[in-house]
C-alpha cells in the first residue's frame, strides 16, 4: 500500500510538471503575442533563484533522508549489542536464579526481532510493543529481587542495572528514530518549487514554434523520481528500500542463545 502511494505521487507529480510546462509555454506564447518584444527580459537572475532553490531544497531533503536511513540501521546494531551486553551481565546474578532471566531475554528478543517486521499492522505492531514492554518489566523486576540478595556483591548488581538501562533506553531512541521525518511543510515547497520550476521551463520554450517535449520530459521525470527515492527511504520498514537486513545481528544474536541454550541442557 504504501509503495503504491508513493507511486500515485511521482505519476501525479510528473503529470503536474507536465500540466506546468504546457501552461508556462501558453503564457509565453500569449506574452508573445501582445508584445512585440517577445518575452520580458531581465528575468534570468529570478530563474536562477528558482532553479537553485529547488537543487538545494532536493540536496538538503536527500541528504537528510539519507542520514536517518543510516542513523535506524546503525541502532538496530546498537541494540543488539546492548542486549549481548546484558544478557552476559547475567552471569553476575545469583545461579539458580540465572537460568529463568535468560529465558525471559529469549522471549523479549524474539519481540525486538518481530516488532519491526510489520509496521503497516499497527494493531499488530502495537500489541508486540506492548509485550516487549512487559517482558522489560518482568525482567527488571527479577533481576531487582535477585540483586537484593545479601550475599551477591553490591557491583554485582550495578553492572546488571547499568546494561539493562542501556537496553531498555535503546528502545525508545529506536521508536522515536521510525517517526523522525522532515516537516511536512518541507514537502510541500518542494512539490510547489517544482510546479513552479515547471512552468519557467514551458515559459521559456515558448519562443518555439513547435512543441518539443524530450527536455521537459526528462526535467519532470528526474525531479519525480528523485521525491519517489527520498520518499522511500525516510519510511525503510515500508517501501522498496528497506533495513530488514540490518536486523541480522538481532537474528544472529537470537540464534546464539538458541545454542547456548541447548548447551546447557546437553551438558552433564
Amino acid at each position: 500500500m504504501f509503495t503504491l502511494i508513493i507511486c500515485l505521487l511521482f505519476a501525479g507529480l510528473f503529470a503536474g510538471m507536465l500540466l506546468s510546462v504546457e501552461i508556462g509555454r501558453r503564457i509565453g506564447l500569449g506574452t508573445i503575442r501582445h508584445n512585440p518584444d517577445g518575452l520580458a527580459k531581465g528575468i534570468n537572475p529570478v530563474e536562477g533563484a528558482v532553479f537553485g532553490l529547488l537543487g538545494l531544497i532536493i540536496a538538503f531533503t536527500f541528504a537528510g533522508a539519507e542520514s536517518r536511513f543510516e542513523h535506524r540501521r546503525h541502532l538496530i546494531t546498537e541494540e543488539a549489542n546492548a542486549i549481548v551486553t546484558a544478557y552476559l551481565r547475567i552471569k553476575l546474578l545469583p545461579p539458580d536464579t540465572q537460568p529463568e532471566v535468560r529465558d525471559l531475554f529469549r522471549r523479549y528478543l524474539d519481540t525486538r526481532v518481530a516488532v519491526y517486521r510489520n509496521v503497516e499492522d499497527e494493531a499488530g505492531t502495537k500489541a508486540i510493543l506492548k509485550k516487549s514492554a512487559a517482558l522489560q518489566e518482568e525482567i527488571w523486576q527479577k533481576s531487582i529481587t535477585a540483586c537484593e540478595r545479601p550475599d551477591l556483591p553490591k557491583h554485582s548488581g550495578i553492572l546488571v542495572f547499568t546494561a539493562l538501562n542501556n537496553m531498555i533506553d535503546i528502545t525508545n531512541t529506536r521508536a522515536t528514530a521510525t517517526i523522525d521525518h522532515p516537516p511536512l511543510v518541507i514537502l510541500l515547497l518542494f512539490f510547489a518549487l517544482s510546479l513552479i520550476s515547471s512552468m519557467l521551463v514551458g515559459y521559456n520554450m515558448s519562443v518555439n514554434n513547435r512543441r518539443f517535449w524530450f527536455h521537459p520530459v526528462a526535467f519532470a521525470a528526474i525531479v519525480s523520481l528523485t521525491v519517489f527515492v527520498i520518499l522511500d527511504i525516510e519510511f525503510p520498514r515500508r517501501g522498496l528500500v528497506r533495513v530488514d537486513h540490518a536486523d541480522k545481528p538481532l537474528i544472529e544474536l537470537r540464534q546464539s542463545m538458541q545454542n547456548s541454550q541447548q548447551s546447557n541442557k546437553t551438558a552433564p
